[in-house]
């Protein structure tokens, strides 16, 4: 969605104690001990389309690193974007995607399954300043495909997608009170050119408690962590921001390929403010997700949540997308 509502999670936060208390730690996988809630079916989701155009083109991402970035933080997100169009053990980011490609334009064409990491600009010197509105996403991209000072990234109108990722210094209006990240299209008037990009930012030291859930303690939730500990599930690459962020990335890049200029895949009325395919499963991470409790993902062997794996051993946990033919959340980790 152009906004990723972070209101949600509000609702789920009574459910929060129930979730700490009811971990297996003797288990491959994370039960709950809860009634299964078949992951938000419902026929009362009226998830439409709205004759615009898909991402049905080989998808090349440019990201523009917007402050100053930790490389381990930058290697993490680079090999998820390079898990996309990889072989990896099943349940991998590839087979994630599958559900995401289900998704047609009116000539019957499917989101693409090849994406490809194309490009990398380091801004670095904080172009338009340290706090950013929506409409400065637009002027970081104009300054990444015009730089002077170093190698511009390429205009690609045809098949770019633009990723502006902004690190833990940056404000960003709107960012930890509505919204953890948003996907829209550039102005001719500003870049040139209509094209879509997206923009998610660094948690870690903001706000890990609202976009990085579900690796780090909501502090408005009224309640105490488990005892010694901030976290509720450990973080498969050792940084609750960034893999708080992956999640985010998938959850954009699902929504931007589905409904990249506001007039194609969304339920509603209002196409300033559609629930797009991952809006619908906002939380769910695995089978008897939602509701406040992530549903059943796997542990690694230091005990750290995820539901896919990616290239190099890398693990990762990205919430559940729309499956228009199952009509409910669905992800590559379901048992059933």
């Amino acid at each position: 969605m152009q906004n990723l509502h972070l209101l949600t999670l509000l609702f789920y936060i009574s459910f929060l104690q129930f979730l700490v208390s009811s971990w297996s730690q003797n288990q491959q996988q994370y039960y709950y001990n809860q009634e299964k809630n078949y992951e938000g079916s419902s026929d009362l989701i009226d998830l439409k389309y709205h004759m615009g155009p898909v991402l049905a083109s080989p998808i090349n991402i440019y990201i523009i690193w917007y402050g100053k970035w930790n490389p381990t933080h930058q290697s993490t997100i680079r090999d998820f974007m390079d898990s996309f169009s990889s072989q990896a053990p099943h349940p991998s980011v590839a087979d994630w995607w599958r559900t995401v490609m289900l998704y047609t334009d009116q000539t019957g064409s499917n989101i693409t399954n090849t994406i490809m990491l194309s490009g990398e600009f380091s801004d670095h010197k904080y172009s338009q300043g340290r706090y950013l509105t929506r409409l400065s996403m637009q002027y970081i991209i104009k300054n990444a495909v015009t730089s002077s000072y170093r190698r511009p990234l390429p205009l690609n109108y045809h098949s770019g997608l633009y990723l502006v990722l902004t690190s833990s210094d940056v404000q960003v209006q709107e960012f930890c009170r509505a919204v953890c990240g948003f996907h829209y299209f550039t102005f001719p008037s500003i870049v040139g050119v209509t094209m879509p990009y997206a923009w998610v930012g660094y948690s870690g030291r903001q706000c890990p408690g609202m976009c990085a859930y579900p690796f780090a303690w909501p502090k408005y939730s009224g309640m105490k962590p488990p005892p010694g500990t901030n976290d509720i599930m450990g973080a498969p690459n050792g940084d609750a921001g960034i893999d708080g962020m992956i999640s985010v990335i998938a959850h954009e890049m699902a929504e931007v390929s589905s409904n990249p200029l506001s007039n194609a895949w969304y339920a509603g009325d209002d196409p300033t403010a559609p629930n797009e395919i991952a809006d619908l499963c906002l939380g769910v991470y695995g089978s008897g997700g939602g509701g406040g409790y992530t549903g059943v993902v796997y542990k690694d062997s230091k005990g750290n949540g995820f539901n896919l794996n990616g290239v190099r051993g890398r693990k990762f946990l990205a919430q559940w997308v729309w499956n228009p033919v199952r009509r409910r959340c669905f992800g590559p980790n379901a048992l059933d």
